[in-house]
């Protein structure tokens, strides 16, 4: 997926530990740039452990090797050292008792939390295809993650109506008019974020929506040809490289 631009601000980030100014032309009615930078720092750690699976897949789906070791521990590690190449920022420089600290520590435990409990899918000799795909992990990360924030926070992972292949991630109103309206119009900044403020009294909440383009290792499953089955059973879309293929939706309470 693109890198998301925004070393500098995780720069500021981490020697204020709250949160750092900014311009985003696109993001109206925003209430703190806290809120965005907060949004940008789980976006990207979503994206760098994610990524971590995506590059374990032969591993673990080799049918003739018993333990990975990709222990929760493991994976975290990985993941923070992915996270402060695409930030610029060592997730230990973070405030953790930081609205976006204590919102990034809850993330990460809930990666460990997330491959600590599969550690018997992934390191289940004789089977090839486990079904632990980068997708599937996020999902897991993602309701990990709220069971330990509650109304505090939430994130998800959609994709535009016509790609989505888990019902659970299906966009709603709000992040099928951010689709259509913002990210598939052809003036749209690529890797562009959008947000603003929804909803009144206990229903405000600070919306980012997070743009992900296809890299080429996404294309196979969800390249050409269209229509012929992937590993996971699903008909591909046929994308091609750079295409629009996902959202990283986040929702926060106004800090």
């Amino acid at each position: 997926m693109e890198r998301l631009r925004f070393a500098a601000i995780f720069l500021a980030l981490a020697a204020t530990g709250g949160g750092a100014a900014f311009s985003a032309t696109n993001a109206p009615a925003v209430q703190t740039d806290a809120d965005l930078t907060t949004a940008r720092l789980l976006a990207a750690m979503l994206q760098s452990a994610r990524g971590v699976i995506s590059a374990h897949q032969d591993e673990i789906n080799d049918p003739a090797r018993g333990d990975k070791h990709l222990t929760g521990d493991v994976v975290l590690k990985e993941a923070t050292a992915r996270f402060q190449t695409q930030t610029g920022t060592d997730v230990a420089t973070i405030d953790p008792t930081s609205y976006a600290g204590r919102l990034l520590h809850a993330q990460m435990d809930s990666i460990v939390e997330v491959m600590d409990a599969n550690q018997a899918t992934i390191n289940q000799e004789g089977i090839g295809f486990k079904g632990f795909i980068p997708a599937t992990f996020a999902r897991l990360v993602n309701e990990a993650f709220e069971r330990r924030v509650g109304n505090e926070a939430r994130i998800k992972v959609t994709a535009p109506p016509q790609l989505v292949r888990n019902r659970q991630s299906r966009p709603d109103a709000w992040e099928i008019a951010t689709i259509d309206g913002r990210f598939e119009t052809k003036d749209w900044p690529k890797g562009e974020l959008f947000a603003e403020v929804t909803g009144e009294g206990a229903d405000r909440r600070v919306r980012v929506a997070v743009p992900e383009y296809y890299s080429q290792s996404c294309l196979s499953c969800h390249g050409a040809p269209q229509g012929e089955l992937d590993i996971t059973g699903y008909p591909r879309e046929g994308a091609a490289l750079g295409d629009l293929g996902g959202v990283i939706s986040i929702q926060l309470l106004p800090q």
